[in-house]
């Protein structure tokens, strides 16, 4: 199974407790939304319910697939102030 490296930012970097880890790459963002809160919690589903994913640089905020992307970054940001 392929892995992708996840950055965390600000209160999705507490929810996790680091910064930055690799995960094993599920098939669809949907997934790893739910693997996300499964593994750290509300605090993480909280944070998932309003912010939003850059994958490879790219803002996503839909359910789909991740790709053939052997170098995938994903990016968990929380809502901004201001948005």
């Amino acid at each position: 199974m392929s892995k992708i490296t996840i950055r965390y930012f600000a209160a999705a970097a507490a929810a996790a407790g680091t910064e930055q880890e690799l995960w094993n790459k599920p098939e669809t963002l949907a997934q790893l939304r739910t693997e996300l809160s499964e593994a750290y919690g509300p605090a993480m589903a909280q944070v998932l319910r309003a912010g939003s994913f850059l994958i490879n640089g790219v803002v996503r905020r839909d359910a789909g697939g991740l790709g053939n992307d052997e170098s995938l970054t994903v990016d968990v940001l929380p809502p901004f102030a201001g948005g």
